[in-house]
């Protein structure tokens, strides 16, 4: 009787044993497909992402190209009240001295042999003419004002300048109007910094058609930000 107890406690263990085992193959075989599924699904998810990102535009491209069709839009209209000068009639002489000018600014004629830096400079006092005309003949657009512009307006024509390469600003006391724009051979006369004529210009003659020396430098000149 002892015998055949110990044999049944034997196999009861054994049983045990067992299903023990089973439990830990299934439990395994279970843990196994869930991180493979878990897996698949992650991988599913970067695919979906890339493919999804590959097929929405890059958005500073996107800015970059709007932007462009924003500056050749406005740089194809005519600027209402802008003054034209012959090119051909405007010298460009280095000279020493002095040089009396037709206009006030001046939008080109001859000019000392060194440019005033304008490679978005914002002066803070008057800057001489003779130099001023060599950074035009370079292609830039000087922006002046004088005291009867409204602060607001050269503040924001201040923030235009300092970001766009090619410009320069100051005061110019005797001048027409509040706030003209120059380039070489053109002007006009603007009501505020919000006029449309201001993005039309700029457009169109920052390193325009109108530049006697494309590709020359607005940096290496003389004159300090203000």
């Amino acid at each position: 009787m002892s015998f055949d107890r110990r044999t049944r406690i034997e196999q009861m263990r054994d049983a045990d044993r067992a299903r023990d085992r089973r439990n830990r193959v299934v439990a395994i075989a279970l843990s196994t497909l869930v991180v493979a599924g878990l897996v698949g699904f992650g991988s599913y998810l970067v695919l979906d992402k890339s493919e999804a990102k590959e097929q929405l535009p890059d958005a500073a491209a996107q800015d970059g190209k709007q932007s462009e069709e924003d500056g050749a839009a406005l740089a194809a209209e005519p600027v209402k009240g802008e003054r034209s000068w012959d090119a051909k009639k405007l010298t460009r002489n280095h000279v020493a001295g002095e040089v009396k000018y037709a206009m006030k600014p001046p939008v080109g004629g001859d000019h000392n042999q060194a440019w005033l830096n304008c490679d978005g400079v914002v002066y803070e006092k008057a800057v001489p003419d003779i130099n001023a005309v060599h950074s035009l003949e370079h292609g830039s657009v000087w922006v002046t004002y004088n005291s009867k512009a409204a602060d607001a307006d050269v503040h924001k024509l201040a923030s235009r300048v300092d970001s766009t390469p090619f410009s320069l600003m100051s005061p110019y006391e005797d001048q027409a109007g509040a706030i003209m724009l120059s380039a070489w051979g053109k002007q006009v006369t603007v009501d505020s910094a919000d006029d449309r004529r201001v993005a039309q210009f700029f457009a169109k003659y920052v390193q325009g058609p109108q530049t006697p020396e494309p590709g020359a430098p607005c940096t290496g000149g003389i004159g300090a930000a203000g």
